[in-house]
C-alpha cells in the first residue's frame, strides 16, 4: 500500500523566510531541503542567473540542476554591482529568518549582508555561510567546486578504478553532502533560537563534508599506515550472472557461511582461516575470482531468489532511469513528479522521510520571475 502523502499543513517549517544568495548546487540544495520542509525560499540572482542555470544540458531554459535544486522557490533578480542593487538586498536580508551565502570569504560583508551587521539587528537570525576550503588558512580565499575537493581531499583516490586510476566520483557528492549537513546545521540553529531568541552563524566548507563522508577510512588509515584501504569484508564486489551484473556485499562471518552453503563449496565451510573477516580479507583476490566464476554460470532470476532465501545480501545493479518505474519505488512512494512550464511532468524524489509527498511545493522559477511580487511585498522600490 501506497504510504499516504504529507499534507500541507505538516509542514515544519511553514512560517519562516529564507533568503537563499547561493549559486550552484550546496547552498541551493540547503535551501531546496528548507523548502521542502515548509519554509518560503526566496533566491536571489545576479541578472545573469545562478550559474547552475548552465550546468549542463539546457531546454526551455532550464537544467536538470537548476529544476532539481531549486524547486518551489521564488526567484528575484537584483544587480549588487549597483547601489539601489545592495540596498534592495539589504533590506530583504534584514526580514529573512534564515539566510543561505555561497560567497567567498569577506564578499558578504562587503556587500552589507554580512552576518555581524545583520546579526545585530535581528539577534535570532540563522546565518548558512558555505565555503570551498572554510574561512581560515592558506586556501581560504580559492574558489572551488565539487570535483576539485574530490580531487583535493582523496575521494578520487578512493574511488579508484581496477587499474589503480584515481576517478571523479560520477555525481556532486561533495556538494549534495554540504548541503544536507548545511540543512541540519540550520535547523538545529532554528531550534536554538525558538528556545533562547539567538540565532547562529553557521560555518560549512565543501572541504568539511567531504571529510566527514571519510571518517572511517582515515580512522582506517591511522590504525594501519603501512597498508592501502582494503574492503571491510570478503568477497564482495561487481560480478556477472549468466545475463547481467550484480553487486554481492559481505556482511559478516555468519553470510559467509550461508554463501558458502548456497554455492556448495564445501572446503570454503571446512577452512579455519575462512570462518573470519580478518582471515578472509588477505584472500579477497581468491575468494572473488571463485565467486565470480559461479555467479556466471547461472542468471540473475536465479541468484536473486537463492540469495534472498538464505539472507545472502546482493542487488542487481541498475541505471538511474530503471528506479523510477521499480515496484520497490513505486510501494514506497519514493517519486512523485513536478510540473515544469515546457517542460511537462518531470519525476521528482521526495525528501526522505516525506515518502508519499507528491510535489515538491512548486516548480523550478524562471529567472527574476517573482521580482516585482517580492520586492513590492517588502516595501522595496524596485532595483
Amino acid at each position: 500500500m501506497n504510504k499516504t502523502p504529507v499534507a500541507d499543513d505538516d509542514a515544519m517549517l511553514a512560517g519562516l523566510t529564507v533568503l537563499d544568495l547561493s549559486q550552484g548546487i550546496a547552498g541551493p540544495y540547503c535551501g531546496l531541503i528548507l523548502r521542502q520542509q515548509g519554509a518560503r525560499v526566496i533566491k536571489v540572482e545576479p541578472p545573469a542567473g545562478d550559474w547552475g542555470r548552465q550546468m549542463g544540458r539546457v531546454r526551455e531554459g532550464q537544467t536538470a540542476i537548476a529544476i532539481a535544486y531549486n524547486a518551489g522557490k521564488e526567484s528575484v533578480v537584483l544587480d549588487t554591482r549597483t547601489e539601489s542593487g545592495k540596498d534592495a538586498l539589504r533590506k530583504l536580508a534584514e526580514q529573512a529568518d534564515v539566510i543561505i551565502q555561497n560567497y567567498r570569504p569577506g564578499v558578504a560583508e562587503r556587500m552589507g549582508v554580512g552576518y555581524e551587521a545583520l546579526s545585530a539587528r535581528n539577534p535570532a537570525l540563522v546565518y548558512v555561510s558555505i565555503t570551498g576550503y572554510g574561512q581560515d588558512g592558506p586556501l581560504a580565499g580559492l574558489p572551488a567546486v565539487d570535483t576539485t575537493i574530490q580531487a583535493f581531499s582523496g575521494l578520487m583516490h578512493v574511488n579508484r578504478d581496477a587499474a589503480g586510476q584515481p576517478r571523479r566520483i560520477g555525481f556532486f557528492l561533495v556538494d549534495l553532502s554540504t548541503g544536507l549537513y548545511a540543512a541540519q546545521h540550520a535547523s538545529a540553529a532554528l531550534f536554538r533560537a525558538a528556545r533562547s531568541g539567538k540565532g547562529r552563524h553557521v560555518q560549512m566548507s565543501l572541504l568539511e563534508a567531504s571529510a566527514a563522508l571519510q571518517s572511517y577510512l582515515l580512522v582506517d588509515d591511522a590504525m594501519f599506515p603501512d597498508a592501502e584501504f582494503a574492503a571491510a569484508n570478503a568477497p564482495t564486489g561487481m560480478f556477472q550472472a549468466a545475463d547481467g551484473p550484480l553487486y554481492v556485499s559481505m556482511l559478516n562471518d555468519a553470510m559467509f557461511m550461508r554463501l558458502a552453503t548456497v554455492l556448495g563449496f564445501d572446503d570454503w565451510l571446512a577452512d579455519p582461516g575462512l570462518r573470519t573477516s580478518a582471515g578472509r580479507l588477505p584472500r579477497t583476490a581468491e575468494l572473488c575470482q571463485r565467486l565470480g566464476a559461479a555467479l556466471a554460470q547461472k542468471p540473475l532470476a536465479y541468484w536473486g531468489s537463492v540469495f534472498t532465501e538464505h539472507d545472502v545480501l546482493f542487488a542487481r545493479i541498475s541505471r538511474p532511469r530503471e528506479l523510477r518505474g521499480s515496484e520497490q519505488c513505486t510501494q514506497a512512494g519514493v517519486f512523485g513528479n513536478v510540473s515544469q512550464a515546457g517542460l511537462g511532468e518531470l519525476p521528482w524524489a521526495n525528501l526522505p522521510g516525506f515518502a508519499g509527498s507528491v510535489h515538491p511545493h512548486g516548480s523550478a522559477p524562471l529567472l527574476g520571475e517573482h521580482t516585482a511580487s517580492v520586492l513590492a511585498e517588502f516595501g522595496i522600490a524596485e532595483a
